[in-house]
């Protein structure tokens, strides 16, 4: 296996000199429309070469590097051969065995997501047609796990723990990148585990009933890459499925996950009163849990609800309610799926709710918390909170900390594919561009906003509305 560690590019940073790595950033750009090529490159895209994260650029990057540098070679650069950094002398042989494969949405030559896009691609072939494909199920950064079950065979604790795996690993990846790229390739082993479901072969009770589990919070994952990528009729497609499965287990802690991400999507589609129905049923079903923090983050999915019906009193109980539940703090009953539910979420809920009641510098102080707050782990997460204080400074009249702010939102767009906060984004660059031309730092971001490149929208996704 190739290491990935990463080592400085001191040859890269010797050529930047004295130049600060937003100048040097510039007269990339500069010379990439010399030679007609549009890259997005900003001070961080510099730093990531420098500190050895990128160990091979892209080939926009690397003909605009060439151009810069006349008789240059990529390793007389600093960078790693193409061919090593994908490691494709490696898998060569295994390659020429297997059926080609669409390219990954993800995959972009220069990006620390080359090798788990790879990995990605490789564990969502499909598989053939007389078997249920368990082996769609496996996501481990080693490949995917060599299982394939025939349909009449019992299912067992290899083929559970497969599915279990699987749904951690689309929970880290889109933690890590957002929804859009891994939308399709995650509806693979979703198939998969409905086929097992289907089977009805399972050896144990206990098997049965984490089977059930599993499958239902692996639509729950997918329904929520499609909801993040703009697919929304797929995602509340995928939720009832949940939920469906939810009521057939007789799995209330499923089925609070069910209702709590339906309550989200249907406040985002523009239906606040089913996003509190939702949350209300919700939080019925998590009550006997013993968990305060699932409760807390119900609670706020009501007051997202009620703040879209312009409740401001409804949603301020709901919100009072979330931050005594979730003062009570974490306890062993809180679900796996909830690590994301941390301070910065209760304040970046909330900021939505005081943006949807039309309380501008209100959502602003509260998104500004969550971007504090945030761990930077969670790099779609920190990317969302950056887009929604972006658009609460824009709409409270602070054009310039909304422009510095929106500059933060773009470098981390090489990592989080999103069409929601591209959507996001865009609405707060709605705002700023009739009033902020006056400004030069408006200006700025309004003009790296509108670069071809800057802000990419993989193919294959739909354009999200209502968001």
């Amino acid at each position: 296996m190739v290491s990935t560690r990463a080592v400085p590019n001191l040859a890269f940073r010797r050529l930047r000199g004295q130049r600060s790595a937003g100048e040097f950033a510039a007269a990339v750009r500069r010379s990439a429309r010399e030679i007609g090529e549009q890259v997005a490159c900003d001070a961080r895209y510099i730093g990531r070469v420098e500190s050895g994260e990128i160990r091979c650029p892209n080939y926009a990057y690397e003909r605009v590097f060439l151009h810069m540098f006349p008789g240059a070679t990529l390793a007389d650069l600093g960078f790693s051969p193409r061919e090593s950094v994908r490691g494709r002398a490696a898998r060569s042989t295994a390659a020429a065995s297997r059926p080609p494969a669409s390219p990954s949405p993800l995959l972009v030559c220069g990006s620390d997501t080359d090798e788990e896009s790879d990995v990605l691609r490789r564990a969502f072939m499909t598989s053939g047609t007389t078997a249920v494909a368990a082996a769609t199920l496996g996501l481990g950064l080693h490949g995917p796990a060599a299982v394939s079950l025939p349909v009449q065979r019992r299912v067992g604790d290899a083929e559970v723990s497969a599915l279990e795996k699987a749904v951690r690993q689309i929970r880290l990846l889109d933690d890590r990148h957002g929804g859009d790229g891994l939308y399709r390739r995650a509806s693979q082993p979703l198939r998969a585990a409905y086929a097992l479901l289907d089977s009805g072969t399972a050896a144990r009770r206990s098997t049965a009933d984490r089977l059930h589990a599993g499958a239902g919070e692996l639509a729950i994952s997918v329904g929520w890459l499609a909801h993040d990528s703009g697919r929304f009729d797929d995602a509340r497609s995928h939720y009832a499925e949940a939920l469906a499965t939810a009521r057939v287990a007789g799995d209330p802690a499923l089925e609070a996950h069910a209702f709590c991400n339906a309550s989200f999507l249907a406040r985002d589609t523009g239906r606040p009163r089913e996003s509190v129905r939702a949350a209300e049923a919700g939080q019925r079903a998590a009550r006997p849990l013993g968990s305060p923090r699932l409760l807390a983050l119900l609670a706020l999915r009501e007051a997202g609800g009620r703040a879209g019906l312009g409740d401001r009193t409804g949603c301020e109980r709901a919100l009072g309610r979330a931050h005594t539940a979730f003062g009570k703090g974490p306890s062993a009953a809180d679900p796996e799926w909830m690590t994301f539910f941390r301070e910065a979420e209760l304040e970046m809920l909330e900021a939505q709710c005081w943006s949807a009641l039309g309380d501008w510098s209100r959502a602003a102080r509260h998104a500004r918390r969550a971007t504090r707050l945030q761990d930077p782990h969670f790099t779609r997460n920190l990317a969302l909170y950056r887009a929604e204080l972006t658009t609460d400074l824009a709409r409270a009249g602070l054009a310039e900390e909304a422009a510095a702010t929106g500059h933060r939102v773009m470098d981390l767009l090489d990592q989080v594919q999103s069409s929601r906060i591209r959507a996001m984004l865009a609405s707060a660059v709605a705002v700023l561009r009739p009033r902020g031309r006056g400004s030069v730092d408006v200006r700025d971001f309004l003009d790296r906003h509108a670069m071809p490149g800057a802000h990419p929208s993989p193919s294959g996704t739909s354009s999200p509305s209502g968001v």
